[in-house]
């Protein structure tokens, strides 16, 4: 598996989540703009893999801009200043110490790919053809380039799976979009456009698998530096979810403060395809406009007078999915992992 991020509080808790999973062998990082700016969604791939124990996966620097459109703020006031919930050492004054780790104080730690992140995607994948899967869970710059430089990308890879966008769930960004697509729509379509073995993991299913304070707590006793991080850092994201009223609307429980676990549902889509429910049909993602971010998924099969889902292979959206089993599975890989 490879992983394109924009790190984050929900990609810390994907990237654990594969790593951890002992079916799973993480080969990389690639890195992007999104939640924050490409460098420190760099940085924080970095710290994120030392604070796992995973200085072997590779990271690799990626686009810093969208593909077409002028980009967008970054989303500080979801993630904290430093992507990670404030948790990254120096970060902010009394910063707390997730084991004392700093990239500057390990004896071993992760260095960045001399390719960039589409050129490595690429190397990758035709050194392993059929074998690799992608999880895309920030904005698709990454993917999109590195499939105009190598149009054979969506047959060599196993699968691309991608967590953004949303077909009747209202967006996060706006009434339309999710925040993934919204940074980079243009991306965002043409991948559609090509014929992959393509799943998106959007908010129609992520919206519905919360993580309570309890949960997250129970990863932050059983589950040593990686609970921890898990834990410290959706400090700021629960507080986020609790202020802009996001939890209420994303589950109906509200007994605890809570948040998403949106990139991580993607990690579990891989591994228990079966917990969640597909539909599938041409895609478009509505580049500019008052729908600019848009996922439109033709799910009926009409003979539309409009030309723009004609030819156009499918797609495979996630509409369904086994809240409960896919926290609980998150969960425990974590734990388990530890206790190893």
């Amino acid at each position: 598996m490879i992983i394109d991020t924009d790190p984050g509080v929900d990609d810390a808790m994907a990237i654990a989540y594969a790593f951890a999973h002992p079916e799973i062998e993480l080969l990389a990082l690639t890195t992007v703009y999104g939640n924050v700016n490409v460098d420190l969604a760099t940085r924080n791939a970095q710290f994120i893999l030392e604070t796992l124990g995973a200085t072997d996966v590779a990271v690799a620097q990626g686009e810093a801009t969208p593909s077409v459109q002028t980009p967008l703020p970054h989303a500080e006031f979801v993630h904290g200043d430093d992507g990670i919930g404030n948790v990254y050492p120096g970060s902010r004054p009394g910063a707390p110490a997730i084991g004392a780790i700093s990239l500057n104080a390990r004896a071993k730690h992760t260095t960045v790919e001399s390719l960039d992140a589409p050129d490595f995607i690429i190397a990758s994948v035709r050194a392993n053809p059929g074998e690799i899967t992608l999880v895309a869970i920030g904005p698709l710059a990454n993917i999109a380039e590195a499939y105009r430089r190598e149009p054979k990308l969506p047959e060599l890879v196993a699968a691309l799976v991608v967590m953004g966008g949303a077909v009747d769930e209202p967006g996060n960004v706006s009434p339309l979009a999710e925040a993934n697509f919204y940074n980079d729509p243009h991306a965002a379509d043409a991948l559609m456009a090509a014929d992959w073995p393509l799943t998106v993991v959007g908010l129609d299913v992520t919206h519905q698998i919360m993580l309570g304070d309890s949960h997250l707590a129970r990863l932050g006793e059983s589950a040593g530096l990686t609970g921890k991080l898990i834990w410290e850092s959706s400090r700021f994201y629960v507080d986020f979810y609790t202020r802009s009223g996001a939890a209420k609307a994303a589950s109906d429980s509200g007994a605890e403060p809570q948040c998403a676990m949106h990139d991580a549902a993607a990690v579990a889509y891989v591994l228990i395809p079966d917990a969640f429910e597909t539909v599938s049909g041409p895609a478009r993602v509505v580049p500019d406009g008052i729908g600019a971010g848009q996922f439109a998924l033709d799910r009926k099969g009409y003979a539309y007078p409009s030309p723009h889902w004609r030819n156009r292979p499918v797609t495979h959206a996630c509409m369904g999915v086994d809240a409960p089993r896919v926290r609980e599975h998150f969960l425990s890989t974590i734990i388990d992992h530890h206790a190893r």
